[in-house]
């Protein structure tokens, strides 16, 4: 699909608020209401628009902590990970990289004995490595136009 002028604008303003109206987004770029629906769809159905979500403060829902883990996988091990992983609460982001770690996870956890019992968890698949995180630098930075 091809992401002209008016679909960048578009998608500027849809990730700065998502609940933004397609009359307002309309009245902004000027274009109809009716236009703006049509190409949003056209965005949702070419998967540029992947879905839209509610940001949730872990610390406003009771966690205490926010870690980045690395893991470096035991010979034979990353598979059963990769499938085991799905399964824990903790994990909000993870990815699979090159280097000499096999993975990245974000996690949320209530506290110190909360992330040393995840720890736990995690060392049956391979070494870990974690960094506690102190702030957000950049946070959810919007895509724009390559």
């Amino acid at each position: 699909m091809s992401l002209d002028t008016l679909n960048w604008k578009i998608l500027k303003l849809l990730q700065q608020d998502a609940r933004m109206s397609n009359a307002e987004i309309g009245r902004r770029i000027g274009i109809s209401s009716p236009a703006v629906a049509e190409r949003i769809k056209k965005l949702e159905d070419a998967e540029v628009i992947q879905g839209y979500t509610a940001y949730v403060s872990p610390f406003k829902a009771g966690y205490q902590l926010k870690a980045i883990i690395t893991l470096r996988a035991f010979m034979g091990m990353l598979k059963p990970f990769l499938e085991k992983v799905k399964s824990f609460d903790e994990v909000v982001n993870c990815y699979r990289i090159t280097g000499n770690e096999n993975i990245v996870m974000e996690v949320v956890l209530k506290n110190q004995k909360h992330l040393e019992t995840f720890i736990d968890k995690l060392i049956t698949y391979g070494e870990t490595k974690t960094q506690i995180v102190l702030s957000h630098v950049v946070k959810d930075s919007e895509i724009k136009p390559a």
